[in-house]
């Protein structure tokens, strides 16, 4: 815990994170410590759980201090990167940057 990662979310968002949980094979978390205003002090975590060798990934993004416009746009790319990363791990597709919003 406690390392920093710098997280390229396309240009003009290269912000930084630390990580604030880690369970190795089950959680991730890291909270955003370089980032715009509404994304500061606000967390992104991972959970999987294994069950009956069906592996289940919940996902959290918390700490938001209102639920204003970048806050919904945020849940919006969020579930767009979440069904990118089915389909990488169901088909092994990699989707460019670029093409995201087209895939």
């Amino acid at each position: 815990m406690g390392a920093e990662y710098e997280l390229g979310f396309g240009p003009g968002y290269d912000w930084r994170a630390r990580v604030t949980r880690s369970v190795s094979g089950s959680e991730f978390e890291l909270e955003m410590i370089s980032a715009g205003k509404d994304w500061l002090g606000t967390r992104v975590g991972f959970v999987l759980e294994e069950k009956e060798g069906v592996t289940t990934v919940r996902f959290h993004h918390s700490g938001w201090n209102e639920a204003n416009e970048h806050y919904s746009i945020s849940g919006y790319c969020w579930a767009m990167y979440l069904r990118l990363l089915g389909r990488y791990v169901v088909d092994g597709e990699v989707v460019a940057y670029e093409a995201r919003l087209d895939a």
